[in-house]
């Protein structure tokens, strides 16, 4: 098939010039990689990378096409995919399509036949930024560069109340004797799964819900999700957590839910350089002494300093990477939370073993 061209432009002027994958079109949003060899489609439906253009680093991408059990949302919401060779076809029998069809249906436009790896080295040394993929200005890099200056800069970015839901939904068993609240930020389906799995009744709440709706279900426990954007600039969710630490009741966070908890402690966080995505980041328990490989999705972290300093905060998890925060407990409320995903989707199962640390607080308290 005749391939239609396309151009990747950076925000520090960079240039990548390839085939066009997906919808014909421009979009923009922050260019970031992730390091997982599989979960394509775990990874392009996941919320918290809401207005990203995702790289990703292994090099056939497509061959396995999509599944609607695959799903980590309703529809992907990232600003666009880079990839080094793609597949217009799959060779998995029960794919409900192609990712290129699925690419076209959610108006997705993505950039092939370029070299990632060049392209990853370079924003592991230059950070992440802003970055633009287009089809319409094959030669016209001044046009492209003025819609590129129009993106929004994810520092200071609110991305939770775009993505998460309108209206309180249900997920698990009804007749459950664990109800806990989940405050959506831009929730995995994967997370919900996790804790229905384990005998817990969800009711999962749009982002900005207040403390006082959700305790009219009498909840037993509260969850923050994952999700996008800047932790710093959601005094909302912020606030309500406070209030929820209030009740004490048991309370678990996971990547942006475990910043909004450091903030409610009054732990700061800050943008990370190029963030931490992918399927094998290694995580050291301080509490066990043991280590487990994570999967992993963010570019905001918790200050260290601050954590050290707070007496009221115990620091669980520390990447073994570069020694960031990765999990915190608080020593006078039933409260924890960690920076990776231990629901997995994908990655490895190694810390799944939090939500029955969860279940087992939920009981005790």
């Amino acid at each position: 098939m005749n391939k239609q061209k396309a151009t990747l432009l950076l925000a520090d002027g960079t240039v990548f010039h390839g085939n066009l994958i997906g919808k014909p079109g421009t979009n923009g949003g922050e260019i970031c990689f992730n390091t997982g060899m599989t979960g394509y489609q775990e990874i392009y439906t996941d919320p918290s990378y809401t207005g990203q253009i995702i790289v990703t680093t292994t090099s056939h991408i497509g061959n396995y096409g999509v599944i609607d059990s695959e799903v980590e949302s309703d529809h992907p919401t990232i600003g666009g995919i880079v990839v080094n060779s793609f597949s217009q076809i799959h060779t998995r029998v029960d794919a409900s399509g192609s990712l290129q069809d699925y690419l076209v249906k959610y108006e997705i436009t993505g950039i092939a036949d370029i070299d990632t790896r060049k392209l990853v080295r370079h924003i592991r040394s230059a950070g992440a930024m802003n970055a633009i993929i287009s089809s319409e200005h094959e030669g016209d890099l001044e046009g492209l560069k003025a819609k590129l200056d129009q993106l929004p800069d994810m520092n200071g970015l609110e991305l939770s109340s775009a993505v998460c839901t309108k209206e309180p939904y249900y997920f698990g068993d009804e007749n459950s004797s664990i109800k806990v609240a989940c405050l959506d930020f831009g929730i995995k389906k994967n997370i919900l799964r996790s804790l229905a799995d384990r005998g817990v009744y969800c009711k999962v709440f749009p982002a900005k819900t207040k403390l006082a709706e959700m305790e009219e279900w009498n909840p037993d426990a509260y969850f923050l999700s994952n999700g996008p954007g800047d932790p710093a600039v959601m005094e909302y969710a912020v606030d309500t957590t406070k209030d929820i630490l209030n009740t004490n009741k048991p309370l678990f966070g996971i990547c942006l839910g475990h910043q909004i908890l450091a903030e409610s402690c009054g732990i700061s966080t800050y943008k990370m350089h190029h963030g931490h995505r992918g399927i094998n980041h290694p995580i050291k328990n301080l509490v066990t002494g043991k280590s487990e490989i994570t999967s992993q999705n963010h570019g905001f972290n918790v200050t260290r300093e601050d954590a050290e300093q707070n007496s009221e905060v115990e620091i669980t998890h520390v990447h073994l990477n570069d020694n960031t925060v990765a999990g915190i407990k608080l020593k006078n409320k039933p409260a924890f939370s960690v920076q990776y995903h231990p629901e997995s989707s994908p990655g490895p199962h190694d810390s799944r073993y939090l939500f029955d640390d969860f279940i087992s607080l939920i009981t005790k308290n």
